[in-house]
């Protein structure tokens, strides 16, 4: 079985930035959606496509604490969307298409990790609902703008897919609660989005990808207890980074960036992409760090987790082909 998920030689590696991977390229007159685009990977990367001529939407579920943080950079807009909420997530997208503004790239960044135990709406675990089943909700809902203009979507995965397939004989957890486990599955379901919303999409222009970031010290681990990142050696005892593998921001919001601008990218899609690169397919050694799993890339399990998502959610732009 042949996969595409393999290196294109880009050019570019995990310590290149934004600035790099933006080098050359003029988003002028192009829109951007970037959900969590005002705290840590998602500021940087609205500083960097705004920096690049791109007007951004930052839709936010602290709208005030966005508006503060976006304060300066000329080209963003900020509207309030809670992605654990499919009422706020409707109301936000409604709002946009009232615009009747057409969509160049989304990009998925907004996530929570590893929280205590959390149930939303009618009982779903928190980090599925809000990681997967809110930007399903939102990119269906926002699909009449995103069409037109051919859009990249790119859905934030992570590493941390290798954790956890879609747990589907448990997923909300019923049996006892992982924090890591049900991150994991989390992620998975992030990359297995990009993968059926791919060939869904494709025949109107619309490429997905799922992105790993890399490592990086951001509020994303506000629920992890100071003495769990010493232990995994992340931090010191007064909170400084110590892993070298760490990325700076600017490092670690590259990736996604050049997903969703890079031409090298031009007819590809379906695909999960690390260090500003298509990812090599995971090795059966689970210490040898870096690929993407097989089952995240699985369009069978995508297939099966985009028509749970749609049945859980009421929304499907594709009801008549997924």
């Amino acid at each position: 079985m042949t996969t595409p998920q393999h290196t294109i030689g880009s050019g570019f590696g995990a310590r290149s930035t934004t600035q790099d991977v933006l080098r050359g390229i003029d988003l002028s007159g192009e829109l951007a959606v970037v959900t969590g685009g005002y705290s840590g990977l998602g500021l940087e990367t609205t500083r960097a496509l705004a920096g690049a001529g791109a007007h951004v939407v930052v839709p936010a579920r602290r709208r005030e604490t966005a508006e503060k943080a976006l304060d300066g950079i000329d080209g963003v807009e900020v509207d309030e969307l809670d992605l654990a909420d499919l009422d706020s997530v409707r109301r936000f997208a409604e709002r946009f298409l009232a615009s009747d503004r057409a969509i160049d790239i989304v990009i998925n960044n907004a996530a929570v990790m590893a929280c205590p135990e959390t149930r939303v709406g009618p009982g779903w675990e928190a980090q599925f609902a809000t990681n997967h089943l809110g930007h399903f909700a939102l990119v269906n809902r926002l699909w009449p703008a995103i069409a037109p203009g051919g859009a990249r979507v790119i859905s934030l995965s992570s590493s941390g897919h290798r954790t956890s397939p879609i747990r589907w004989d448990d997923m909300w957890f019923a049996n006892g609660y992982d924090k890591w486990q049900a991150y994991g599955q989390a992620k998975t379901a992030n990359a297995l989005f990009a993968v059926k919303l791919d060939a869904l999409g494709r025949d109107a222009g619309v490429r997905a990808f799922a992105v790993h970031p890399g490592g990086i010290l951001t509020p994303l681990q506000r629920h992890l207890p100071q003495e769990e990142m010493v232990a995994a050696g992340w931090i010191d005892e007064e909170g400084n980074a110590v892993n070298p593998a760490f990325k700076t921001l600017e490092q670690g919001a590259a990736t996604q960036v050049w997903a969703a601008t890079s031409p090298r990218l031009a007819g590809a899609g379906g695909v999960y992409c690390e260090d500003c690169d298509i990812a090599e397919p995971a090795s059966d050694d689970a210490s040898v760090p870096g690929g993407v799993r097989a089952y995240a890339t699985d369009p069978e399990q995508a297939r099966r987790l985009w028509r749970l998502s749609a049945e859980l959610t009421g929304v499907n732009a594709f009801a008549a082909t997924a």
